[in-house]
């Protein structure tokens, strides 16, 4: 069996694979509402399961942080077995903490590294998990996991075929420093990554030809919704319907509205008398987010915390298939991380 993950959004997908036969149907089931995934999950953007409700604000906001450079492969195993909000049958479904990556280089500890403890703990035998869905490194959410080759493959078939159409199957909740303009709408914009002094940058590409196309550039579209606003800021629902790395990013930068958090693209959004702009992408080196005074003192950070602002972007939803064809769509929900509704808390948003 090979497997082979491909960066989308941040995130990432089964591309390859090479499967033997299995005997499991797909056994997708919505995960229970014990879980912190039920009907009044979908109409409240709070913390639950394995996030706590704030109470008065700590000192140490991002103590709860994963860094995986610290932890052990068995510390690891432990902390995701943790963060398992559903299994049935075959799928797997975790809630991954934020700086956890899902590949990386031979040695590495990533999600990928200990699949196989993690399948053993979760009492599947031989039965290997692989990844199906998965967020990013530096975004928090929702992992799909199958132990079932052929309950992987419809699955992704089922992604491919609704990408294609234009159809969001996953969604995303974002804190942004700037409110967008619209309330809702589609952000288009033609993308390409560029490999400079070590580092790959995704940067928009005006009126792009069709040999730029030839070259790599490609048409990304997302849809975005504001949740709720004030302080400056917002909570914003993102869709993404292309896979493209750090489309959502790049997508909010165009906005001029940068995600909290976001040390690599921010820097691309500049302000003159209280007038927001855009500088070129080409030419502006990634940086630590600098946020102004008085939203540091609304989020009760110091300018040395705000620069260890995790990524405030989260995939909080997921759209599946049912059973059967004639079955439902089935939704899973994955709780907020702590220091996200922290975030929400001190500047007073809340989803309606």
């Amino acid at each position: 069996m090979r497997t082979i993950l491909t960066p989308e959004m941040g995130g990432y997908r089964v591309w390859g694979q090479v499967w033997g036969g299995c005997r499991q149907g797909l056994g997708i089931c919505a995960v229970p509402k014990a879980a912190g995934f039920g009907t009044e999950a979908r109409h409240q953007l709070q913390s639950r399961g394995s996030s706590k409700r704030l109470g008065s604000l700590d000192d140490k906001p991002f103590r709860r942080l994963l860094q995986p450079e610290n932890l052990s492969r068995k510390e690891l195993v432990d902390v995701l077995r943790e963060a398992v909000v559903d299994q049935k049958g075959p799928l797997v479904t975790l809630n991954k903490p934020q700086g956890l990556p899902v590949t990386g280089k031979p040695g590495e500890l990533t999600l990928v590294s200990v699949l196989p403890e993690l399948s053993q703990c979760l009492g599947l035998g031989e039965r290997e998990l692989q990844v199906v869905r998965a967020s990013g490194k530096e975004t928090s959410g929702l992992v799909l996991l199958s132990s079932c080759p052929q309950t992987a493959s419809r699955l992704q078939k089922f992604f491919t075929h609704s990408q294609r159409a234009r159809k969001p199957t996953a969604t995303y909740c974002a804190v942004t420093d700037g409110i967008p303009a619209a309330s809702e709408g589609k952000i288009q914009a033609a993308l390409k990554v560029e490999h400079t002094d070590g580092a790959s940058l995704v940067v928009p590409v005006k009126s792009p030809s069709r040999k730029d196309f030839l070259k790599g550039v490609k048409w990304t579209l997302s849809h975005f919704r504001v949740l709720a606003s004030g302080s400056g800021c917002a909570l914003v629902q993102l869709q993404p319907l292309t896979a493209f790395p750090s489309q959502l990013q790049v997508h909010m930068v165009l906005q001029l509205c940068p995600v909290l958090g976001d040390h690599k693209y921010s820097a691309c959004v500049g302000t003159v008398l209280g007038q927001r702009f855009l500088l070129p992408a080409e030419n502006t080196k990634p940086q630590r987010q600098v946020l102004d005074e008085a939203l540091l003192s609304r989020l009760h950070l110091t300018p040395a915390q705000a620069a260890q602002l995790p990524l405030h972007i989260h995939l909080h939803r997921l759209h599946l298939p049912g059973t059967r064809p004639r079955d439902a769509p089935i939704e899973l929900l994955a709780p907020l991380p702590s220091y996200f509704s922290r975030t929400l808390q001190c500047l007073g948003l809340q989803y309606q």
